[in-house]
């Protein structure tokens, strides 16, 4: 029979006495080392990994005492990492000061155009005359290449600006500007920028080296960072910033819990922030959405998201019109519903409405405009599962339910609103029930319903469990979760709870059992080495080549926690090259003391022996294979070349033609990389 350890006092004390008897020890000796194990256990799962110290502070806080603790985030203080974040201003920006503060293409035309006026807030109206002269570039180019005549920016008037010599056509310029000015204080450096010409200020950061960009941004406000940044990629602003500050949050919170928990949901609802506008979108959609309720009822999240800008638009619900609605058919029987343009302009642009006047051919007015997709996700990924139950046919009927359910225009905000002419009139069967013609209330009527299901209670508990036990978890743990999820009317923090106090999330055979996603990876290394994060983005970088760019898995389906996604030679390889380029330096933006690693007396600081000791307990708290410790010995005590890992299925090689390590490192750096980049460091 598998043995198991589990933290409750009864349990905790009769698997003492079985170990200190077997093991011939006092039943105190291993009492601590119990305990200490479901410490770091508890703390590989319910956070991004422990920091050195953390294993004695749960210990001496008991690790039940601290679960409830993390149950409750909002108990937590969490101030630490606001200042951290108080550095990007658009995590509190509504997806319509996005939008209008950062604009798009869509956004300046309409500027072109002259239906927009530029900002007169001068750093607003600085990053708008430099897109603007962007985009008159790029549209005369076009036009030399046979396309469309460019449209004359409109409500843009001539301002006294110094003319960066020859900026439209040669960015060296720009790079003797940029020297210039990172030798000036930040208010002279910024009102020199804002004085450059539209053209100059639209290349100043194009392409800059990393260290130049760092200098030419050093002591600006955030918002003069921000449209410094914006001058020539007002969107990226917006997408680096919600990126950044999720690595941060995952990185310093100490409401590790929630972290781990909005990573999980925004994965299960998962929306791309590459499609078009949904950059303005993502950041209220975590903050406002996800956030929120990943404690709370799962209806309620579900609800949120299906009333969410970002869910609708990505997913196209948002166009999706009833083929009998009076939109469709061309009819005005809602007294009072104002008759809308054919053209109007939506979050991220112009977008065609169903003409409001009637058709002549009869085929056309039936032109359903039917959008399925957030319907069969709804069923699929979000509740039901792939074998829930469902069929085509409730798809199409859900799809009908959730017509009408769209978006304003930017203007307003961009947010969610019912459209009673785009609604599918009649009664809707889904899974055998009857919902009836009742307008808005038939979607929250399905949502519930779903929510409500036991596929769905097996669904979501599943999900859970797959994250926090292992990725195939036992059938006996799904069905208590699943019992509790019922009776609870989809508690999440309960069903949390069932988990935690569960004996599979104890087994043995859990321990280590997880392997770590490359945004667990990153984050552990970081949270292990105690790292100073002050610029997030060559780590965004690296997770870039990992495979997994932050909020940018196109596919509905999200991020997977599953081993066999992350686990193959390339990406174990991009692993080893990262640890390597942490521990030597070699990351901008990123440092940390690594002999605080390795406190160890003057006698024996120098012996690489007691180095790997004193790394092993405080990277991985002594938890190191027999294996693992001989390869890593072996390696330090060569006497020439760089550390090269061994090649085999648990520990990838190191590519030397990275340029992330010397000729000659020191013991401590060597150490500190190959532990980051052992197995039991990947694995949680």
């Amino acid at each position: 029979m598998t043995s198991r350890w589990k933290p409750c006092a009864v349990c905790l004390i009769a698997l003492c006495v079985v170990a200190a008897l077997a093991a011939k020890k006092k039943p105190d000796d291993t009492d601590a080392a119990l305990q200490q194990k479901c410490a770091l256990h508890a703390l590989n799962r319910l956070t991004f990994g422990p920091r050195l110290g953390d294993v004695a502070t749960v210990t001496s806080i008991g690790v039940d005492q601290w679960i409830e603790i993390q149950l409750h985030p909002e108990r937590i203080n969490n101030s630490a990492i606001q200042g951290r974040l108080a550095q990007y201003r658009t995590l509190d920006m509504s997806s319509r000061e996005l939008a209008l503060s950062f604009p798009s293409n869509p956004i300046l035309k309409a500027v072109q155009d002259g239906k927009l006026q530029v900002p007169n807030d001068p750093y607003k109206r600085a990053v708008y005359q430099a897109n603007l002269a962007r985009l008159q570039d790029k549209q005369e180019k076009k036009q030399a290449q046979g396309g469309n005549a460019p449209t004359q920016p409109a409500s843009v008037k001539p301002a006294s600006v110094q003319v960066l010599p020859q900026a439209n056509d040669n960015r060296v310029a720009s790079r003797t500007i940029v020297d210039e000015l990172v030798v000036l204080a930040p208010p002279a450096r910024m009102q020199r920028i804002l004085a450059l010409s539209p053209a100059g200020q639209s290349v100043l950061t194009k392409d800059l080296p990393q260290p130049t960009r760092q200098a030419l941004l050093a002591g600006l406000t955030p918002e003069q960072r921000e449209t410094v940044l914006a001058l020539s990629s007002p969107q990226a602003v917006v997408e680096q910033e919600v990126q950044s500050a999720k690595l941060l949050r995952a990185v310093y919170s100490d409401r590790q819990l929630e972290e781990v928990l909005t990573d999980l949901w925004f994965n299960h609802f998962n929306v791309y922030i590459n499609k078009g506008g949904e950059r303005y979108l993502v950041t209220p959609y975590e903050r406002d959405v996800i956030r929120p309720h990943v404690l709370g009822k799962f209806k309620d999240l579900l609800l949120a998201t299906a009333q969410s800008p970002a869910m609708l638009f990505y997913l196209d619900n948002w166009q999706s019109v009833g083929p009998h609605s009076d939109a469709a058919l061309g009819t005005k029987s809602h007294p009072g519903s104002a008759v809308r343009p054919r053209w109007v302009n939506g979050p991220f642009g112009p977008h065609p409405l169903p003409s409001t006047k009637p058709v002549a051919n009869s085929q056309q007015k039936r032109r359903s405009g039917l959008n399925e997709n957030y319907a069969r996700e709804l069923m699929e990924l979000h509740t039901l599962g792939v074998n829930g139950g469902y069929t085509q046919k409730d798809v199409t009927e859900v799809a009908r339910v959730f017509t009408g359910w769209t978006l304003e225009e930017p203007r307003e905000g961009g947010g969610f609103v019912f459209r009673p002419r785009m609604h599918e009139p009649g009664e809707k069967v889904v899974l055998g029930h009857k919902i009836k013609d009742n307008g808005e209330k038939e979607g929250i009527q399905v949502l519930e319903m779903l929510a409500r299901q036991p596929a769905t209670a097996r669904f979501i508990s599943t999900k859970l469990a797959q994250r926090f036990v292992s990725d195939n978890p036992p059938p006996r743990l799904i069905a208590a979760m699943s019992k509790t999820y019922l009776k609870t009317d989809g508690d999440l923090r309960e069903v949390m709870r069932t988990m935690f106090h569960s004996a599979e999330f104890w087994a043995d055979d859990t321990y280590n059992a997880k392997v770590k996603t490359p945004f667990e990876f990153v984050v552990s290394s970081l949270r292990a080495t105690n790292a100073d994060v002050s610029d997030p983005r060559p780590l965004l970088q690296a997770l870039n080549r990992m495979g997994m760019p932050l909020y940018g898995m196109q596919p509905p389906i999200g991020y997977s926690s599953q081993a066999d996604v992350w686990v193959n030679s390339a990406a174990l390889l991009e692993r080893m090259n990262f640890s390597l380029a942490l521990v030597n330096g070699k990351i901008a933006g990123t440092q940390f003391d690594a002999t605080h690693l390795a406190p160890l007396p003057a006698d024996v600081a120098a012996d690489p022996y007691q180095i790997q000791l004193a790394l092993e307990q405080s990277l991985l708290s002594g938890q190191v294979s027999a294996q693992t410790h001989q390869v890593i010995e072996q390696q330090v005590m060569a006497s020439t070349g760089p550390p090269i890992a061994p090649s085999s299925a648990q520990m990838m090689p190191v590519n030397p033609a990275a340029g992330s390590v010397t000729s000659q490192p020191s013991s401590l750096t060597v150490i500190a990389a190959l532990l980051l980049g052992s197995p039991e460091f990947q694995r949680r």
